[in-house]
């Protein structure tokens, strides 16, 4: 959420350093019930997404924008459809704490809770129905992020982060409707990574793995498979009035490792992947002793395999106090 104090280190080091990030995402999807899951490229991978190191409130307002479609079948709470279309709207309300005490080491401990509320517009043909195209349109309260364990530890340029993100099943859903904000399931994804934040240079990158554990949807008996997550990116802060730019690149896998299972798993074993890079321009506007980021993001999805296809359009924004 902020950059890093500054330490000696060689401009072509921190550019190798960064490159190497890149790559590893690159090299790093998810199929699972509606095509989709509750992990999402751009959740957890720039400046404006690192835990905290220093103790305060922060909050962490959000609106995520997505267009996709999938020719292939997918299951869903209506059945199996194909050629199906999807139109999403989000808007995320967010924000923790991070104590004052260090713990294991000198780590920074916080907690955080974040409240989605989506519009969705789907269409699709429909097995059920002999191919008939049928139209879903819903709003409503999606599920619930809780982080109940976000560690930061600070080491001159660099930070290492722990978290522990469960996704919480509050979310409006109904079996036999096409489109549910809610997945009606639950989430546990442990996460790891490192940041490098050179103040000097302007220089900064980052990295975080994750493996998202689901429990089984109870009304459809589906259960949607395990996803290995790799998110990394890389970013330049330059000088910009009375504040400083943020320009730079997201990339990212998602591979599904365990299948899809549970009687109402009709496709079988239904694994998944998707595969993306995209740009990320942003802004951070110091007020007093604290900053304001703000945070644009396009990530088109390059490939998917059984799941939706389409881009992300994040904008967030944090401020710390």
């Amino acid at each position: 959420m902020h950059a890093v104090s500054p330490a000696p280190i060689d401009f072509a080091r921190s550019a190798l350093l960064a490159l190497c990030l890149a790559c590893a995402a690159m090299s790093a999807a998810v199929a699972g019930e509606g095509g989709t899951s509750h992990i999402l490229p751009g959740a957890n991978a720039t400046l404006v997404d690192l835990p905290p190191t220093t103790p305060g409130f922060f909050v962490k307002p959000m609106l995520l924008d997505y267009r996709g479609d999938a020719s292939k079948r997918v299951p869903t709470a209506a059945g199996v459809v194909a050629n199906m279309n999807v139109d999403a709207t989000t808007v995320v309300l967010g924000g923790g704490y991070a104590f004052e005490q260090t713990v294991l080491g000198g780590a920074r401990l916080a907690m955080a809770a974040f409240l989605p509320y989506s519009s969705l517009d789907i269409s699709a043909n429909s097995e059920a129905r002999g191919g008939v195209r049928v139209h879903s349109k819903v709003s409503g309260i999606g599920d619930m992020t809780l982080v109940p364990v976000m560690l930061g530890w600070k080491s001159a340029d660099w930070q290492y982060d722990f978290l522990m993100p469960v996704y919480v099943p509050t979310g409006s859903y109904e079996v036999g409707r096409l489109g549910n904000p809610g997945l009606n399931y639950w989430t546990v994804d442990p996460i790891v990574g490192a940041a490098y934040s050179n103040a000097r240079s302007g220089l900064n990158a980052a990295a975080h793995i994750g493996y998202a554990m689901n429990t089984r949807n109870a009304d459809t008996d589906y259960r949607s498979g395990d996803v290995l997550h790799v998110d990394a990116s890389v970013q330049q802060i330059l000088p910009l009035g009375s504040g400083f730019a943020n320009v730079g690149v997201e990339a990212w896998h998602f591979q599904q490792v365990i299948c899809d299972s549970g009687s109402g798993a009709k496709l079988g074993c239904f694994k998944g992947r998707t595969t993306g890079i995209g740009p990320v321009l942003g802004y951070i506007h110091p007020i007093g002793q604290q900053k304001l980021i703000f945070e644009f993001k396009w990530l088109p999805e390059l490939k998917t395999d059984n799941r939706l296809k389409g881009d992300y359009l994040w904008l967030k924004m944090v401020y710390k106090f």
